[in-house]
């Protein structure tokens, strides 16, 4: 009796067993795993621009020495170092008395020149007009003649001197060459100036527009000038300041080198930027991202969605009979967090993002949803009845 209950009580554990079995879709009832859930994105091709980011530093667009063209004491400074100065605003002045007077003795000699040559004028003609009745010889008509040539020629050569000494009395007064900001004056009240060579008194730099000068690396240099020359591109390049912000003008290309750095394999470009208020600084350094060209009919695939076997890079889609798909991509660039191919996709691709690593191979069955799609909330668990 007792091996018989045993018997019944086994057996109704058994069933009990193949029924919870056949409620979670186990094996004996021919249950499957579900297919993996894969987030994609959907990509369309567009132009793209193609960037290279750099370091630069900016500079002026234009230095000029204030020097001293003449000898002499500094009697002022004229300008406030640091300010703005327009060009041929005086900022120094050099003691002018003695250009003055050397302005007069100029004069003074022109005047003996020209008396001088007043007087070989009047013997010229009386040579002359003596010379038809041979009362004056030969001779004496050559000699007055060439006295006379001589004393023009010394009222020109003392005519020279004074607009010389005027030239040199102006130079007294020293002037900006060109608008800008004024640096620190290097000589002093008092300081003697000019003596043997030209003196350097300040410098005046051009900070509106400012050069940035910076290199590209010459494989990506080459990659840029072959997509400008198919699709031509932007020469304007975005300036990030120290602090990470952005200035408010734009760069514009204006000069790239042709020759190769070979200890850094760069080569060197130049931009313009606009400083219409002079907040920017020649010497700063700075961040530079140059917008050189625009790839046509590219696509962006987020860094994530790309892997690389034996062939090359390629990613996996989403098919129309939501199986995963394997395409193959060309050779692209990284941009960023993402990467730039010029084909290999077609529009409207799915292209898998998120759970790469659950699909297994390509032609496994998977359930697409979108990369940003946010997740379903959680189905709230009933309540418990008494």
């Amino acid at each position: 009796m007792k091996t018989c209950t045993r018997l019944l009580a086994l057996s109704a554990l058994t069933m009990a067993l193949m029924a919870c079995s056949s409620k979670q879709g186990g094996p004996g009832q021919g249950g499957q795993m579900p297919a993996p859930e894969v987030g994609y994105v959907v990509v369309q091709p567009a132009d793209i621009a193609v960037e290279a980011q750099s370091s630069g530093r900016l500079a002026a667009y234009r230095s000029s020495d204030v020097r001293a063209r003449v000898a002499g004491v500094v009697q002022r400074r004229l300008y406030t170092e640091g300010s703005d100065v327009k060009a041929g605003q005086a900022m120094f002045q050099i003691d002018p008395e003695p250009l003055r007077a050397a302005t007069a003795s100029a004069q003074a000699a022109l005047a003996s020149a020209q008396a001088t040559a007043a007087n070989a004028r009047a013997a010229a003609e009386r040579a002359r007009g003596l010379a038809p009745g041979k009362f004056i010889s030969k001779a004496d008509l050559d000699n007055a003649l060439a006295a006379e040539r001589s004393a023009n020629a010394a009222v020109k050569q003392a005519q020279a001197a004074v607009t010389t000494a005027r030239i040199n009395e102006g130079y007294a007064s020293v002037r900006a060459p060109i608008s800008g900001r004024a640096g620190i004056a290097q000589v002093t009240e008092g300081a003697l100036v000019g003596q043997g060579s030209a003196t350097l008194l300040a410098t005046v730099d051009q900070i509106d527009p400012l050069y940035i000068e910076f290199s590209v690396g010459v494989n990506d240099l080459s990659r840029l000038r072959q997509l400008s020359s198919q699709g031509g591109g932007s020469r304007e390049v975005d300036v990030l300041l120290p602090d990470g912000s952005t200035f408010d003008q734009k760069a514009r290309l204006d000069f790239s080198g042709s020759v190769v750095d070979p200890a850094t394999g760069a080569v060197r470009l130049r931009a313009i930027l606009p400083n219409p208020q002079h907040l920017l600084m020649p010497g700063t350094f700075v961040t530079v991202k140059a917008t050189l060209a625009e790839q046509q009919g590219a696509y962006r695939i987020p860094q994530t969605a790309i892997l690389r076997d034996a062939q090359g890079p390629y990613v996996l889609v989403v098919a129309s009979d939501n199986k995963a798909a394997r395409k193959g991509l060309p050779e692209g660039r990284q941009q960023g967090g993402d990467f730039i191919v010029s084909g290999g996709l077609s529009p409207g691709d799915k292209v898998i993002t998120s759970g790469i690593q659950r699909v297994q191979q390509p032609g496994q069955e998977v359930k697409g949803v979108p990369a940003d799609a946010k997740p379903a909330a959680p189905a709230a668990a009933p309540a418990k009845q008494g």
